[in-house]
Parts: structure tokens; C-alpha cells; sequence
């Protein structure tokens, strides 16, 4: 479930998107928030540190808060963690299941998830399209404890989603390790790339907002049909 700060921080992240503002248009003062949300200062405040920390505003002491530039069309967000749906909207974004299945995990996940050698997860493997073109492979591992049911038509479509509106759960951050690494055979077929070819491979590690890993995943993306970027949100001298 989320919280109200969130909830307001959404709100107001729709206000902007359907408004059409520009980089540099400045949204209404503390007190016009607190009124047309109906809600504490300190929830206002909560709610623009998220999105500033999210790259959809930036604050100006004494002046204001006003719009961030937006992103790139079809860039992936290092620094976001709520799934490709959430990220690339505006794209076609579809996944093929090569396998699902209930099994013990490698030592690598359990360590990740914090299980014990006999504790079974639940393992997807799917493609990644977008628009009809190879996106990436990725493989999943959730803990059943957090994750008490999967199945294919459920990972069709977006597993996050699936965790937030059925099961009710707060994703609140990750953690991210990247590798570029050569493509081997299976890879490479899987891909539509030739051996040996380069693909980024990001392990990430997905937590609810309780502090608690739910989720290992690992994707490989297609070096030509990914591009990817970061936002910092404060330089320091």
C-alpha cells in the first residue's frame, strides 16, 4: 500500500504530466499544495523530495519548485525501480514466458533473499520486447514468502503491477550491479545478436518500503535496442 506522500507525490507528478509543463515551469507554492491536496506540510514536503529525488522536479530555496527537464524518449531510468511499464509507457513494452517454475535457488539468491538452503522461490524467465523489437532476457527469482502465487498469464504482462494493485505491496528501492559482459551462444540466439557480442548486465536487488528483499532479478540487454540514462539530483563542491 502506499503512503500518502506518495500518493500526493503522484498526484502531483500527473498534474504535470497531463498540463504538458515544460522544463522550468514553476508548480504552486507550499500553501496552494496544502490546499488542493488536503493535506500537512510535512506530507508536501515528503512528496517534492521524492519526486526531486526522482529527477521530476527541482527546488530553488526562496523561489520555489518548479519542472525538471523531461527524459529522453525511450531511455531506461538507472535510477528508478518500479519495472519497464512504469518506465517506457509510451512504448508497446510485452514479454514472452520461457519458463516459470517453483525451485530451490542458486547460493547467490538465497543470500540475496535471506533463505534458508530448502526454502523454494519462484524462477521466471521471460524476453523483454519493445515495439515488437528484442529488449532484453531476464530472470527472476521471488521469494514466496512475499510472493505467495505466480503463474503465466500473470507474467505476461507486468509482475510489478501484479505486486502492487493484487498483492498490495510498497516497491520502494534497489539495488543495481552492472557488468558488460560477451554474449554467449544461448544468449546470443536468445537476443537475436551473434556470439560474443556485448551485452549490459544488470543484477538488481528489489526491496519492499518494510527494508525486506523480495525479488533478484537478472537482465541482459540487447546492446542496439536499449539506451539507458541517469539523473543526478544535487552536485557537491
Amino acid at each position: 500500500m502506499m503512503l500518502k506522500y506518495e500518493k500526493i507525490a503522484l498526484l502531483i507528478e500527473e498534474s504535470i504530466v497531463e498540463n504538458n509543463l515544460n522544463h522550468g515551469s514553476r508548480l504552486p507554492n507550499f500553501k496552494e499544495l496544502i490546499e488542493t491536496y488536503h493535506v500537512s506540510k510535512s506530507t508536501i514536503v515528503k512528496a517534492l523530495d521524492l519526486l526531486e529525488k526522482r529527477g521530476i522536479i527541482y527546488q530553488i530555496q526562496g523561489s520555489g519548485v518548479f519542472v525538471r527537464r523531461k527524459k529522453r524518449k525511450g531511455y531506461i531510468n538507472f535510477s528508478e525501480n518500479q519495472g519497464f511499464t512504469a518506465d517506457l509507457g509510451e512504448f508497446d513494452i510485452t514479454s514472452k514466458v520461457l519458463k516459470l517454475s517453483e525451485v530451490i535457488p542458486p547460493l547467490e539468491v538465497r543470500e540475496h533473499l535471506s533463505l534458508d538452503d530448502k526454502e523454494s522461490v519462484y524462477y521466471v524467465k521471460r524476453m523483454r520486447y519493445i515495439n515488437s523489437q528484442v529488449l532484453c532476457i531476464e530472470e527472476s527469482y521471488y521469494n514466496k514468502t512475499i510472493i505467495p502465487y505466480l503463474n503465466v498469464e500473470i507474467a505476461e504482462h507486468s509482475i510489478f503491477d501484479y505486486c502492487k494493485t493484487a498483492l498490495k505491496l510498497n516497491i520502494s528501492f534497489s539495488d543495481k550491479y552492472i557488468h558488460v559482459i560477451k554474449l554467449n551462444k544461448d544468449e546470443s540466439d536468445l537476443l537475436e545478436l551473434k556470439e560474443g557480442d556485448p551485452g549490459l548486465l544488470i543484477d538488481e536487488l528489489f526491496y519492499l518500503s518494510s527494508g525486506e528483499a523480495f525479488d533478484f532479478s537478472k537482465k541482459i540487454y540487447h546492446y542496439v535496442n536499449s539506451q539507458f540514462f541517469l539523473q543526478s539530483t544535487k552536485i557537491y563542491s
